[in-house]
């Protein structure tokens, strides 16, 4: 895994408690994040050359945001994985993750922007056009 596409980042969680309809439950925050290995929890965000799009899409927006995987709802938060892509973010929420989200610091979105720079945007998706019949399997006729 390359340094260059990887950044060691350490958080500290609190949780608030909540009533939710009668129910007590703790709600989870990042209450802080920094760069560095020292903390209570280390993660290493590490960036990938598939995610550029999700990667622009994120800086694009008015406040960008980091991702934290943390176990299952419902649980107490165990951060395991962080991720500036919403679609990955997404696809642990489908799979009945807590995800917590914290503003993305200037730091990092100078390194990703810098990423994107140095490995190009992503290519558009739906600007691949077809041949008439690619992708179909022909019958030869011998």
């Amino acid at each position: 895994m390359s340094t260059a596409n990887r950044r060691s980042l350490s958080l500290t969680l609190a949780s608030e408690p909540k009533q939710v309809k009668g129910f007590s439950l703790e709600q989870w925050r990042i209450a802080r994040l920094e760069p560095g290995n020292v903390g209570p929890h280390v993660l290493d965000l590490q960036l990938y050359m598939t995610e550029r799009s999700a990667y622009r899409f994120n800086l694009g927006s008015a406040e960008p945001q980091l991702f934290v995987r943390c176990g299952f709802a419902g649980q107490a938060a165990h951060p395991d994985a962080i991720t500036a892509s919403q679609d990955v973010a997404a696809g642990w929420m489908d799979g009945e993750q807590q995800v917590l989200e914290t503003p993305m610091p200037l730091a990092i979105q100078i390194w990703l922007e810098a990423y994107l720079a140095r490995h190009g945007e992503a290519p558009d998706a739906g600007r691949k056009k077809k041949r008439k019949g690619a992708g179909r399997a022909r019958e030869d006729l011998a």
